[in-house]
């Protein structure tokens, strides 16, 4: 059973995380964002955390679907505090996988409707202006990270030991 919040990851094909350039190219953010976002708490690398000079960060598959779902919400002009507060939800409090919530906002409150019907009773009342089905964020990064992966040569997984890299 997967964690709260947290999108199960198919590891044959997502590896074991992703350096920061390729979850921006990912997410289409810039690394300049990506670096508050972590600094300041709002999607921090759940695979490895930068330690210092000289080491990256590694984002799980989850960590980018959230870094996706920031920057659509900011892409419709969510305040950050509001995100942070989504975020801080689907992080801990959400009791279904991120694959099965749909987020739906009215620009000032974000719902995250876990089935259709929640999804209906809410456009009923008028409060929906837009929406993100995270499961279609979830299958549309397995794609782009596929071909980024492929472009790359598989030069994300991270250095082995024996490498020394």
């Amino acid at each position: 059973m997967p964690e709260r919040g947290v999108v199960p990851k198919d590891e044959a094909t997502l590896g074991e995380g992703f350096r920061g350039t390729t979850a921006c190219r990912a997410t289409g953010i810039s690394y300049r964002q990506l670096d508050y976002w972590a600094r300041t708490g709002l999607v921090t690398p759940s695979v490895r955390a930068a330690g210092g000079s000289g080491t990256q960060r590694l984002y799980s598959f989850g960590d980018v679907v959230h870094l996706r779902i920031v920057k659509r919400l900011l892409d419709a002009g969510v305040s950050l505090q509001q995100i942070r507060r989504a975020v801080d939800y689907l992080k801990g409090e959400l009791r279904k996988p991120l694959a099965e919530v749909t987020l739906i906002s009215d620009g000032r409150s974000i719902f995250a409707c876990t089935s259709p019907g929640e999804v209906i009773d809410l456009l009923a009342r008028g409060q929906g202006v837009f929406g993100i089905a995270v499961g279609k964020v979830y299958e549309e990064l397995q794609g782009t990270i596929a071909e980024l992966r492929t472009a790359e040569g598989d030069s994300d997984e991270p250095p082995s030991a024996e490498t020394g890299g």
